[in-house]
C-alpha cells in the first residue's frame, strides 16, 4: 500500500470511529468493525460472550520463545452535552487511539520478513471511562502471558505541543464516589418535620473543600453531581444523589483522601441522623511506569521523530485504567506513550478537536517500539 492510500485508509477509519461512538460496555458495533479488520488483517481473534471488546493475535504468539507485545486502545465514548444534545462523544482521543494502533497493525502486515519473528497482542477494551474494562480484560488471561504493554494517549496543548512526544504518562490515581442522601420531604412551612438533603448536601460540600493534605503531592477533590429537589418550590427535598471526583498523584495520597471523605460521610449521617448510601465507588491506580518499557519508548520517538522533539515523562493528575494492567501484573514491562497534537480546549471538553496528522506520528512510533524488541 502507497504512503496515500495508507493515509486515506487510517483517516478513513478515524472518521467512522468518530462519527459512531458508543458508551462504555455498549460498544457493540465498535466491537465488529474492529472484528473484521483484524480477521481481515489475518489476526487470531477473541470476542467475548459477556463483554464488548476484541482481541486480535497477530505473528506467533503461541511459541514460548518469542515475547509476546500487546498494545492497547480503549473504545469507549463519554456521556455529555454536545451543541445542546446529550450523547454519547469521543472528547478523550479513543477513536485516534484506535486508529492508531490499527494503523500499527497495518504496518506490520506490510512487513511479512517479520512475520515469523512477531507475537503481537491487539487489545481492544471496552469501558475505560468507567475504569472497568481493563479489570475485565486482565480477569480473562489476555495479559498473563505478555511480556511488553505499549499504549498511547493524545495529550492537550498545555502539555504537549503538536509534534512533541513523550515516552510515558504519569498518571495520578482517580476515584469516583456516587452516593444518595435518603430521607422525607416535609412542607415548606415545617421544616423541623424533616432534614433538608440540600443543607446536608452543602455540609458535605464544605467539609471535603477544608480537607488538606501534604501541598507537595498534587491531589483534588470536588462535587461533579449535586441533585435534590423537583417541581414545586414549597416542598423541601428530604433526598438527594451527589456525586465526587478525587484525585491524587500517588496511590498511597489517595488512601489518605478517600478515607477523609468517607470519615465526612459518616460523620455527617451522625450528626444529621439520617442515612447516607454509596450507590458507586470506583478507581483507577496511579501510574507504575517500567524504566525499561519507557527506554524503549524513548528510543522510538527519538528514531522517529528526533532528539529535540521528545519529552520528558509527562505528569499528569488525569487518570486512566491502563494501570490496572501493571497491577495485576506487577512484572509486565509496561507503558503510555503521549502523543503531542494541539489538542484543545482539552480533554473531555464537548468540541475538543486535535490535528490528526499526529497520528501518523504515533502509528510510526509504536510500530518501531515493536519492531526495535524483536530485533535486539
Amino acid at each position: 500500500m502507497d504512503a496515500q492510500s495508507f493515509h486515506k485508509k487510517v483517516i478513513h477509519t478515524f472518521d467512522y470511529l468518530h462519527e459512531n461512538p458508543e458508551l462504555s460496555w455498549k460498544e457493540i458495533n465498535t466491537t465488529k468493525y474492529i472484528k473484521k479488520i483484524l480477521e481481515d488483517a489475518g489476526c487470531t481473534v477473541h470476542t467475548f460472550s459477556d463483554c464488548t471488546g476484541v482481541i486480535g493475535d497477530f505473528g506467533h504468539p503461541i511459541d514460548p520463545d518469542i515475547p509476546i507485545v500487546a498494545i492497547r486502545a480503549a473504545m469507549d465514548a463519554l456521556y455529555q452535552e454536545v451543541d445542546g444534545v446529550l450523547q454519547a462523544n469521543h472528547s478523550c482521543g479513543h477513536d485516534a487511539h484506535m486508529s492508531i494502533v490499527l494503523g500499527v497493525l497495518w504496518k506490520l502486515v506490510e512487513q511479512p520478513q517479520l512475520l515469523e519473528k512477531l507475537a503481537v497482542r491487539f487489545i481492544f477494551q471496552p469501558a475505560e471511562e468507567v475504569a472497568a474494562g481493563a479489570l475485565k480484560i486482565a480477569e480473562k488471561g489476555f495479559i498473563n502471558d505478555v511480556d511488553y504493554l505499549f499504549g498511547i494517549h493524545v495529550r492537550p496543548l498545555e502539555e504537549a505541543k503538536n509534534g512533541f512526544v513523550s515516552p510515558a504518562i504519569i498518571h495520578g490515581a482517580a476515584n469516583a464516589i456516587e452516593f444518595d442522601i435518603m430521607g422525607d420531604d416535609a412542607h415548606g412551612a415545617r421544616p423541623h418535620l424533616s432534614n433538608n438533603a440540600i443543607n446536608i448536601g452543602t455540609h458535605i460540600v464544605n467539609a471535603i473543600n477544608a480537607i488538606r493534605l501534604n501541598p507537595m503531592i498534587p491531589h483534588s477533590v470536588k462535587v461533579t453531581k449535586f441533585i435534590s429537589g423537583g417541581k414545586n418550590t414549597n416542598i423541601i427535598p428530604g433526598s438527594a444523589s451527589l456525586a465526587l471526583d478525587l484525585r491524587a498523584q500517588t496511590n498511597n495520597e489517595m488512601n489518605i483522601l478517600k478515607e477523609k471523605v468517607m470519615r465526612i460521610l459518616k460523620e455527617t449521617e451522625q450528626l444529621f441522623a439520617t442515612k447516607i448510601e454509596i450507590t458507586n465507588d470506583y478507581s483507577i491506580p496511579a501510574a507504575e511506569v517500567d524504566k525499561y518499557a519507557q527506554k524503549i519508548a524513548k528510543a522510538a520517538i527519538t528514531k522517529v521523530i528526533g532528539e529535540e522533539y521528545t519529552l520528558p515523562p509527562i505528569v499528569t493528575p488525569g487518570g486512566d485504567d491502563f494501570h490496572f494492567y501493571t497491577i495485576h501484573k506487577p512484572e509486565l514491562k509496561a507503558t503510555m506513550i503521549g502523543l503531542g497534537c494541539d489538542l484543545s480546549p482539552g480533554l473531555h471538553h464537548p468540541n475538543m478537536t486535535f490535528n490528526k496528522e499526529a497520528i501518523f506520528q504515533g502509528i510510526d512510533i509504536l510500530t518501531e517500539m515493536i519492531i526495535s524488541i524483536y530485533q535486539t
